[in-house]
């Protein structure tokens, strides 16, 4: 039996797979991210499946029916114009997540290749990419998401966009860091002496080699994606009604908590914050399950 046949039935190395499971192992002893990822899919259950089982108009007011207390007919009360607050809060809930998702992986992705583009490539192209990064990181990005939602009228398509414009700066800085440490290694500069070209480099080499980061960091754009639609609504500028989402809820209820109609303001702020902390905590627990699955095995 020649080499190249031995080479051939030789079986699969083990290493990959076990760190896989040692990553698996670490995120599940972590219980912070498991209950973290636990209540993502409850709101997502909540917000997405909900609705089919609890029906509510969520569409044409009903002054008679406004500022109701919680009861049998409206478990979580009526806001001021006689919407159910348990189904405006599934329809809000389903709205802001689509944005924070949507406008993460937006800018994840436009992010993740302007990084990687510019650390590869390096030099002059490295250094005017980079500076445009560094200006608009120097721009408060809420004054810009503000310009932006008082010129353009809201909607969840305008809101994903706006928010994605200010959030893909800092997946392109972590990408770059991680690129320029990515293109001095063996395999890389092996596509380049095979004659591979930048794009072949970047998609299939560097960037499956910084996913670690990329995914860790995703999740914490999430989270800030969701605050920051929340924060535009609460200052009036988010989905114009009858269109609801946890910010403008949590903002038209304010205006009522004077008059005891604690109904109209907790149930939304609390989502707010469940939802942010659980992708949080999944995040803080991607990145150990990562750190590990990284290390050079002994």
């Amino acid at each position: 039996m020649t080499s190249t046949d031995q080479r051939e039935t030789l079986p699969p190395s083990p290493v990959p797979a076990r760190r896989g499971r040692a990553a698996a192992r670490t995120f599940a002893e972590n219980r912070l991210a498991v209950a973290g990822l636990v209540l993502i899919g409850l709101f997502v259950l909540f917000c997405f499946l909900g609705p089919l089982i609890y029906h509510t108009q969520q569409v044409t007011t009903d002054l008679g029916s406004a500022d109701q207390p919680p009861g049998p007919h409206h478990p979580l009360g009526t806001d001021d114009v006689g919407y159910d607050e348990l189904g405006r809060l599934m329809a809000g809930g389903r709205s802001s997540l689509e944005i924070g998702v949507a406008a993460a992986l937006i800018a994840t992705i436009f992010g993740t290749l302007w990084g990687a583009v510019a650390g590869y490539v390096g030099g002059f192209t490295d250094s005017v990419m980079m500076r445009v990064v560094d200006t608009l990181l120097a721009l408060p990005s809420l004054f810009l998401l503000l310009i932006l939602s008082a010129i353009f009228t809201p909607s969840v398509g305008l809101l994903i966009v706006v928010v994605a414009f200010g959030a893909w700066l800092s997946p392109a800085r972590l990408v770059r860091g991680e690129t320029l440490s990515l293109r001095t290694r063996e395999y890389v500069q092996a596509v380049k002496m095979m004659g591979g070209g930048r794009a072949r480099a970047v998609l299939r080499h560097v960037t499956p080699n910084a996913i670690g980061t990329i995914v860790v960091n995703a999740t914490f754009q999430v989270a800030d994606a969701i605050l920051l639609v929340a924060a535009l609504s609460y200052l009036g500028l988010g989905i114009a009604p009858p269109h609801a989402d946890w910010g403008n809820m949590l903002s038209n209820g304010t205006e009522f908590v004077q008059n005891g109609y604690w109904w109209m303001i907790l149930p939304p702020g609390i989502a707010i914050i469940g939802v942010v902390v659980a992708f949080n905590f999944l995040g803080d627990g991607l990145r150990d399950a990562f750190e590990v699955r990284l290390r050079r095995p002994r």
